[in-house]
């Protein structure tokens, strides 16, 4: 017999949130969201909305799947608040060039922070894309669990838009 097999794919916010926090990323998927109730989201979407606005190329949505946030000839862009999170980032910007390899497009990313007006590059190589593929599949095990994975505290908690949901009681 044969199962039934449902492949959950991937979007660029999921991998992020997988480098954040598990817990978060198996609300996400399962639509609790409290990030609309936000000040950093919020802040975060105005930081994004205002960094770069002349430029052609914002907002491309590819397979209703990845949406990069600029796209020039040589490179794709993700434009971030700040560098707290930059190994998630980082994954994040990966996975878009990934994603794009796949489709035979072939770029270089930036990370852009314009508050701390930083700017990082980064290049897909061989263990990127090893990465990438076993943070998918261990995307795929932990969206199909019944129930959130336990919460874990770390550092940044605090500034989480899912702390009261995962702390208080």
């Amino acid at each position: 017999m044969i199962e039934d097999i449902q492949i959950v794919k991937a979007t660029g916010l999921m991998i992020n949130y997988y480098y954040v926090c598990k817990r978060k990323l198996w609300l996400f998927y399962n639509k609790i969201s409290f990030e609309n109730q936000s000040d950093r989201v919020i802040l975060g979407k105005v930081i994004h909305e205002n960094s770069f606005k002349n430029l052609e190329g914002k907002e491309i949505l590819i397979d209703d799947l990845i949406k990069i946030d600029i796209v020039n000839k040589n490179n794709i862009h993700e434009i971030k608040l700040s560098d707290k999170m930059h190994t998630a980032t980082t994954m994040q910007l990966a996975y878009y060039l990934y994603y794009l390899k796949q489709l035979g497009v072939n770029k270089e990313g930036v990370i852009n922070y314009p508050l701390q007006k930083k700017r990082f590059t980064l290049k897909l190589d061989k263990n990127l894309e090893y990465q990438i593929e076993e943070t998918i599949k261990d995307i795929q095990n932990i969206v199909k669990l019944k129930k959130p994975p336990n919460p874990e505290k770390k550092d940044y908690c605090k500034s989480c838009a899912y702390f009261e949901f995962c702390f208080v009681e």
